[in-house]
């Protein structure tokens, strides 16, 4: 089956689509979990909001997750504190950690199959960068351990655990969630003029806008599609196999990351630039083969995550030269504790609170980068191409992806149908 685990027997509810002009004192553009989370924390906090969605809430990325709720993000804490310093790669921590304590306590009111679980990331190679992550946890003062002998179906060098992490259903958790927010769906967002959103339905007049569309859609600000780019990569859920009794990762990025649902193994790995040639499920369908020859696979999908130059998402104003218009954006992969520190910090800024973690977040901050030549030259390279069709965010070519039916954009992860239906931002709309 082509879909995730999560939405087998979970019934979301329908909200209308926008008839004519409205006003509203916020407007949330994107209802997935970083959209659904703002909102919510804004109609806890009194303030007059509305949220929009092109399709279906909860449609696109979210339901693709693995749902880790963690702090743990692979190798990252010294990367942050080697391209940054200290103090941001603590606070990374604590807002994420933050963020698990957000989500526990939603959960203790929401039935959405939450449970605390140790967090491992594994080497299969001990190596440099692991012992360099150990010795930056240990100087930053984040509890962690290193366990000799893990529960993976193959034997390992070690592993990082961190605990008190958690898991849960995300569908389950925003059904819940969704049901008492001013929504509506089937409102696709058309332009920014300034001061209102234009939609297919009508003009909605707003104080603040917050764009909580996975890959931000407006160009004209915040130079959003050099800043980020997308990466797919696949999952598939086995019934029947052992619990592992954790969530794990390969430090590797290559490598596999496991965690249980149930009654199923889920395995995740597979990762490669949107719009590159890729094996698809093949390498995940080859472990399940080797390491649980008994199990059968019952589901599988792909999901798509935005990249950043730095390994920080971007959460806060999002531009300089535009006061009212906010975003949260670029989860690195880890969207569950990203969307909930977005929520946190713009709710903060929206209400205007200090923002405790919003200053390592912020979208201004320099975009001098390796990254950003490598995203410059890809995006050249695209747009030289003189093949049909053409993606009608930028114009660069579309490649076909085999595996998935699917034509994809190599520059910033655009997807469409075959017939060209509209998949995956940032692009808005349909192929012609």
């Amino acid at each position: 089956m082509l879909d995730s685990v999560w939405t087998k027997g979970v019934q979301l509810p329908d909200f209308p689509s926008l008839e004519g002009d409205t006003k509203t004192d916020v407007l949330v553009v994107g209802g997935g979990m970083a959209g659904l989370l703002i909102a919510h924390k804004l109609t806890r906090a009194g303030i007059d909001n509305l949220l929009i969605e092109a399709d279906r809430i909860c449609h696109g990325v979210t339901r693709n997750t693995t749902a880790k709720i963690t702090s743990q993000h692979g190798l990252i804490y010294d990367k942050l504190a080697r391209m940054f310093n200290d103090d941001t790669a603590k606070l990374y921590y604590q807002a994420n950690q933050d963020a698990i304590g957000q989500f526990r306590e939603l959960a203790k009111d929401v039935p959405c199959d939450f449970s605390e679980q140790s967090s491992y990331v594994y080497t299969r190679h001990y190596t440099v960068d692991f012992e360099k992550e150990m010795q930056t946890l240990q100087r930053l003062g984040i509890p962690f351990e290193l366990k000799k002998e893990t529960q993976l179906p193959f034997p390992t060098d070690g592993a990082i655990r961190f605990r008190r992490q958690a898991q849960f259903h995300p569908l389950l958790f925003l059904q819940a969630i969704a049901k008492d927010l001013n929504i509506r769906e089937n409102t696709r967002f058309i332009a920014f003029d300034g001061s209102s959103v234009i939609t297919d339905s009508g003009k909605i007049h707003a104080k603040c806008i917050v764009m909580a569309t996975h890959f931000p859609i407006i160009n004209k600000h915040g130079s959003y599609f050099i800043k980020m780019y997308q990466e797919r990569s696949y999952a598939v859920a086995l019934v029947g196999a052992e619990n592992l009794q954790g969530m794990y990762r390969d430090a590797d990025p290559k490598g596999l990351s496991f965690r249980n649902c149930g009654d199923y193994l889920l395995l995740g790995g597979g990762a490669h630039r949107t719009g590159k040639t890729s094996d698809g499920w093949k390498p995940l369908e080859n472990a399940a083969a080797e390491y649980y020859p008994k199990f059968k696979i019952s589901y599988r999908w792909a999901t798509q995550d935005c990249m950043t130059l730095d390994h920080l998402p971007y959460i806060g104003q999002y531009s300089k030269r535009t006061p009212r218009l906010f975003v949260a954006a670029g989860f690195n992969k880890w969207g569950m504790t990203g969307s909930m520190v977005a929520a946190t910090v713009l709710c903060d800024l929206l209400e205007g609170k200090d923002a405790p973690y919003g200053g390592i977040f912020s979208p201004s901050r320099s975009i001098l980068r390796k990254q950003l030549l490598i995203n410059g030259v890809s995006s050249a390279v695209n747009l030289l191409t003189p093949t049909k069709p053409r993606c009608p965010h930028l114009g660069c070519a579309l490649k076909w992806n085999p595996q998935e039916h699917s034509w994809d954009c190599p520059c910033h992860g655009s997807r469409f149908t075959n017939d060209g239906k509209l998949l995956d931002n940032p692009a808005n709309g349909d192929l012609p």
